[in-house]
C-alpha cells in the first residue's frame, strides 16, 4: 500500500537541508520511498496537503510521564525544594495511575507532532508492579513510539541522598527488574532504556553495575546532570567533583549516553561530551520553570555535541508540547547567546533529527527514503501564521500548534487535529479520576 503526500512545504531534515515548495512525500510500506517537488509518482492513495508544511515527526528525549498526575505543584520552588516536596506524593502512584497519566501525556505530545518519546521512569513504590508495562500498553493503544526506561534511585535520605529511604530499592531488584524488562523491546515501537535516577539518589556502585548491564544486553543509557548549582555542590561535597568529572569516573560518558539538562557545564565539559559522543536532552522550559539556568546549546552545537528536545514532566513544564519547546529553545538560546545564537530551522532540526540521534536512532528523524514514515503535518492557513513569508520560521516563531496530521510507520495518529486511536475527552475524564487521588 503507498500513500503520496503531495502539495507541501516538505522540509527534510538531510544533511543538505532540503525543503521542497509544491514538494511531495511517498509512503511505502511503513517508509519513506522517495521525496520530491514538481511531478509526483503514482500511489494508491493521495492526499493534497493544501500548501501545508510537512516536518519529520518531533522526537522527545526527556520526559516523566507520571507527572501529569502532580501539575503546578511547589510553584515557586527550586529543584532539590521542589523534589523534597514531591517525592512523599510521587509514592502513591500505581499501574493505574501510571497508565491514565501516561495516556494523557502521549496524547498530549501527539497533538504537539511528537511521534516518538522518551520516559524516564525512576519511581517505584514498594508493593507496586507492571508501571512500565503500563506506559507501554498505552503508548501501542495510542500508536506512538516510546523509549521507555527502567529508571533507579538506591541512595536515600539516611545516606546522603534526597530521596525518602521508603522510594529507594536495593542494586539486585533494580538490575533484575532491568534485565525482566529488557524483553519488552520489539519492532522498533517499543525500546528500553537502563536510567538510573541522578548523582544525588543513585550510588556509584549502581552507576557502574547499569552501565555494565545495559552494555552487555545492548542497551542505551540516561541519566540526569548538571541541572543546577546545587546538584554541584553536592558533588564537590560528597564526590569532590563536578557532576560532569563524576559521570566520567563511573564510565558514563560514551556514544550510548545521554544526559538531561546540562545546563552547568563549562567549556571543558563541552569539549567532554563532543569527544566522547555523549548526548544531551535539552529542556528549556523545565530548566527556566525551575530557575536553573540555561543550558549552552550554542556551544555544545559547535562542539559537534548531539544535543535533542525534551519537554521533561509536567510536573516542572506543566505542558507536553514539543513544538513549544522547540520554540523556547530558540528563545533561550537567544536569551543567552544573542539573536544569531539560534535559527528556526536549528531549533526545528535538534527537535527532529538532532533528537534521533540522542536516542540512538538513525531510522527516525528526517524524511529520507528508507527512513520511518513518522512524519507532522502542520496547516499554515490559521490566524497565527498570516502573513509568514517563510512557512518554516512562521512555524516555529509562532507556536505552539496542534499538528493537522501525524503519521507514525506510515499510519495515521492524528487526523484533522483529533486522536485516531483514542477519544480526547475519555483520556482527560480518566485522568482527572486519577489525579484526584493525589490533590491536596
Amino acid at each position: 500500500m503507498s500513500l503520496l503526500l503531495s502539495g507541501a512545504h516538505v522540509v527534510t531534515m538531510d544533511d543538505a537541508g532540503s525543503e521542497h515548495e509544491d514538494g511531495w512525500v511517498l509512503v511505502e510500506d511503513g517508509r519513506v520511498a522517495s521525496v520530491g517537488a514538481g511531478v509526483a509518482p503514482e500511489a494508491d492513495e493521495r492526499l493534497d496537503l493544501g500548501g501545508a508544511v510537512v516536518t519529520p515527526g518531533l522526537v522527545n528525549t526527556h520526559h516523566h510521564l507520571y507527572q501529569t498526575l502532580t501539575r503546578a505543584r511547589a510553584q515557586e520552588a527550586d529543584l532539590f525544594t521542589w523534589l523534597k516536596t514531591l517525592y512523599p506524593v510521587w509514592a502513591g502512584i500505581d499501574e493505574e495511575s501510571v497508565y491514565a497519566a501516561a495516556r494523557t501525556g502521549l496524547a498530549e505530545l501527539s497533538l504537539s507532532g511528537c511521534t516518538t518519546v522518551f520516559d524516564h521512569h525512576y519511581v517505584f513504590p514498594r508493593g507496586t508492579s507492571g508501571l512500565i508495562e503500563a506506559e507501554v500498553r498505552a503508548a501501542r493503544e495510542l500508536g506512538v513510539r516510546i523509549v521507555a526506561s527502567r529508571g533507579s534511585m538506591d541512595l536515600g535520605e539516611s545516606d546522603g541522598g534526597l530521596p525518602p529511604d521508603a522510594l529507594v530499592e536495593s542494586l539486585d531488584d533494580v538490575l533484575a527488574d532491568t534485565q525482566r524488562l529488557a524483553g519488552l523491546q520489539d519492532d522498533g515501537f517499543v525500546q528500553i532504556a537502563v536510567a538510573p535516577c541522578s548523582p544525588f539518589s543513585v550510588t556509584g556502585e549502581l552507576m557502574r553495575a547499569s552501565a555494565k548491564l545495559a552494555r552487555r544486553l545492548g542497551l542505551v543509557l540516561h541519566t540526569h546532570l548538571a541541572e543546577t548549582v546545587e546538584e554541584e555542590e553536592y558533588c564537590r561535597d560528597l564526590y569532590g567533583c563536578t557532576p560532569v568529572e563524576y559521570l566520567d569516573s563511573l564510565g558514563w560518558l560514551d556514544g550510548d549516553v545521554w544526559c538531561a539538562h546540562c545546563v552547568h557545564l563549562s567549556q571543558p565539559d563541552v569539549e567532554r561530551f563532543a569527544d566522547t559522543g555523549t548526548g544531551v536532552a535539552h529542556c528549556p522550559t523545565s530548566n527556566l520553570r525551575l530557575g536553573a539556568g540555561v543550558a549552552p546549546v550554542r556551544d555544545l552545537l559547535d562542539a559537534g555535541a548531539r544535543v535533542g528536545l525534551g519537554v521533561d514532566g509536567s510536573a516542572s513544564n506543566e505542558r507536553g508540547d514539543l513544538l513549544l519547546e522547540v520554540k523556547q529553545a530558540l528563545l533561550a538560546a537567544r536569551g543567552r547567546d544573542g539573536p544569531e545564537a539560534l535559527t528556526a530551522r536549528e531549533a526545528l532540526r535538534i527537535g527532529t533529527r538532532g533528537s534521533a540521534a540522542v536516542l540512538g536512532r538513525d531510522d527516525l528523524g528526517s524524511l529520507e527514503p528508507g527512513r520511518s514514515a513518522d512524519l507532522a503535518v502542520w496547516r499554515v492557513d490559521g490566524l497565527e501564521l498570516a502573513g509568514a513569508n517563510d512557512p518554516v520560521a512562521g512555524l516555529v516563531l509562532s507556536g505552539p500548534h496542534r499538528v493537522d496530521r501525524l503519521l507514525v510507520g506510515g499510519e495515521e495518529v492524528v487526523r484533522d487535529g483529533q486522536l485516531v486511536n483514542a477519544d480526547e475527552d475519555e483520556i482527560a475524564r480518566e485522568h482527572r479520576k486519577a489525579a484526584a487521588r493525589f490533590e491536596g
